[in-house]
Order: structure tokens, then C-alpha cells, then sequence
């Protein structure tokens, strides 16, 4: 799935787990591709929305979440495959 970068304290084996977890659903069947597009969907819309979201959180953060969620999404697009979502 890439590298990491590496930081002393930054949530990186926390970012493993949930990779894997993405991963393992995925194979699974239990999401579907449609699935991972919409959770990047929401991460996106959060960082856009990092001040005044329900769960306000850094905005530097929320950006780094979705660039890193955008990857991970097209990591498990080009392994597992699978439909899009229909158009909005």
C-alpha cells in the first residue's frame, strides 16, 4: 500500500489497522467499490468543512486525511475492482 511517513506519535499505527481493515472488507465483499468512493466523498467534505463540521478538527489534518484516503481509495480500486457508484 505505499509508505508511511514517519513520524514519532502520528496516529501511524492506527493508519495501518484501518488500512487494512479498508483491505480486508474489501476482499471480503463486505464494501463494495461504490462504498470507498463515498467514504472519500465524506472525508473530502469534511476537510472542507474542518472548522465547523459536528466534530471540529484540525484543517491541516482533515486535508492530509483525504489526500490519504484518496490514495488508499485508488489503491483498492486497482486491486479489487468492482463497479463505481452510479452518477449523482
Amino acid at each position: 500500500m505505499g509508505t508511511l511517513n514517519t513520524l514519532e506519535g502520528s496516529g501511524d499505527e492506527s493508519l495501518v489497522i484501518l488500512q487494512s481493515l479498508l483491505c480486508l472488507l474489501r476482499e471480503k465483499n463486505l464494501l463494495t467499490r461504490a462504498d470507498i468512493e463515498e467514504l472519500c466523498d465524506r472525508v473530502s467534505s469534511r476537510a472542507k468543512q474542518a472548522e465547523c463540521a459536528p466534530f471540529p478538527c484540525s484543517e491541516k489534518a482533515a486535508n492530509v486525511a483525504a489526500a490519504e484516503m484518496a490514495r488508499i481509495g485508488g489503491y483498492i480500486g486497482s486491486r479489487y475492482g468492482g463497479k463505481h457508484r452510479r452518477g449523482v
